[in-house]
């Protein structure tokens, strides 16, 4: 628990100053990348890196058609939060593809974000 607490904060200090978050998204279709959680079975993650650099990293090999796409913080809240929660999907944070990588629900992530969303 207390490194995904550390996880979320550096997270949070990241997206602060950008208010931020960055996604894949195909080039062709404009879909996201949304996956089988590494953690919990029968659930959906989408990884979210706070800069542009860590989520380009991942735009190779299954993912080589996608880009790092922006979220701002105000379109997360406004358009992107009621639908994963229908969908009942959760977060990756700064996701790298290893078993151990954090994900969380929207609850607590969106609680973070809110901390740091400017008015």
């Amino acid at each position: 628990m207390t490194q995904n607490i550390a996880a979320l904060e550096k997270f949070q200090n990241d997206v602060k100053d950008s208010q931020v978050l960055w996604a894949l998204q195909d080039i062709a279709s404009g879909d996201w990348v949304v996956m089988d959680s590494m953690q919990y079975e029968e659930t959906e993650v989408m990884p979210l890196w706070s800069t542009q650099a860590l989520a380009q990293k991942h735009c190779v090999e299954e993912w080589e058609e996608y880009v790092a796409a922006p979220i701002s913080l105000a379109d997360w809240f406004e358009f992107w939060l009621e639908d994963l929660v229908e969908d009942d999907v959760i977060v990756g944070l700064n996701w790298v593809g290893e078993e151990d990588d954090i994900e969380l629900g929207l609850s607590e992530f969106t609680e973070a974000l809110g901390q740091i969303e400017a008015l």
